[in-house]
This record gives structure tokens, C-alpha cells and sequence, in this order.
């Protein structure tokens, strides 16, 4: 299929018509990011638009994939700043090829593998002690005797990853 484009007469640029971009409440609603997200998005750098003859961003077709590898990116608790780098490395500010998802993925395989681990420790101990240090159970005195998980740092630490045998190695 071949895409309809027109020829501005001042600068002999080419673009496609206006009738091939989509406007940023297009874009929202196919992506599921708010039109708020998307100006963010813009203003970070991450996805660019350009403005049809009455000032309104228009975005090019392709931008609906670099938004979706954003999404799913950020559902990886891959940070914009990581995103944005990734991005960046692609030649010509390119939407990522599927070649180019298996690399990043590959990348993120790690953070997403320990994120998966503390879920599953989650699942699996959200009934018992979560590490918190409350001392407010009857368990907790099996678990975090004398509170002494919080000499391992704040928050739920053996959800965290710490054990009761990391007290002793202090």
C-alpha cells in the first residue's frame, strides 16, 4: 500500500497528508496514554510531532509503536531516563525493530527477573510476615524477634530479600 504525500510549495518538503497523521487525541486513544502523557512524552524528548497548518500536533503513524515500546518499557519499571537511551541508540531515531526489542529486552531480563522473584516472594508470604517490623502479631516474635530486621535497613526486609541469617552477619 502506498501512502498519499504532498509536497509543501514554499520548502519542497515532503510530507505525508494530513490525513495520515493522526491528531494527539487519535494518538491517545489508540495507545491508552492520556493526551497529558503524550505532551510529557514530547516535552521528555521521546516522541516527537509536528504541527498541521492551524498549529495542532499531528504525529506520524509510526509514533503509535514508539509509544507502545514506552508502555511497555515503563511496565518493566524501565525508567524514562533508560528509555529514552534506548531510544536514542536506534540509527535515525528509528521505531525499534523487533531485532532491536530482542536486544533491549534482553537487557531488561535481569530487572525483570527479580522483580518477578519479589513478587512471587509476595504471593507466596502475604499471609505471614511481611518483614515489616511491626511486632504487632504473635508471629512476628518468630519471624523479627526484638525487631531486629530493622538493623538490616528500612522498610519490609525479607520480602526485600533478606533473611533472618543476614542479622547474624552483621
Amino acid at each position: 500500500m502506498s501512502r498519499s504525500i504532498r509536497v509543501q510549495a514554499e520548502t519542497g518538503e515532503v510530507r505525508p497528508r494530513e490525513s495520515d497523521r493522526l491528531t494527539i487525541g487519535a494518538l491517545a486513544e489508540r495507545s491508552g496514554v492520556a493526551a497529558s502523557a503524550l505532551r510529557f512524552y514530547e516535552q521528555q524528548g521521546l516522541i516527537s510531532s509536528s504541527r498541521s497548518d492551524g498549529g495542532q500536533r499531528r504525529y506520524e503513524r509510526e509514533v503509535l509503536r514508539r509509544v507502545s515500546f514506552i508502555r511497555i518499557a515503563q511496565q518493566l519499571d524501565v525508567s524514562l531516563d533508560e528509555i529514552l537511551s534506548s531510544l536514542a541508540s536506534l540509527p535515525g531515531g528509528r521505531n525499534p525493530t523487533k531485532a532491536d526489542w530482542q536486544r533491549l529486552a534482553r537487557s531488561w531480563r535481569k530487572r525483570l527477573d527479580e522483580r518477578i522473584a519479589t513478587l512471587e516472594k509476595l504471593r507466596d508470604n502475604l499471609g505471614d510476615c511481611i518483614g515489616c517490623g511491626c511486632l504487632s502479631l504473635k508471629a512476628c516474635a518468630l519471624y523479627n524477634s526484638n525487631d531486629a530486621a530493622a538493623s538490616l535497613g528500612a522498610g519490609p526486609r525479607y520480602l526485600l530479600g533478606n533473611t533472618a541469617s543476614d542479622i547474624g552477619a552483621l
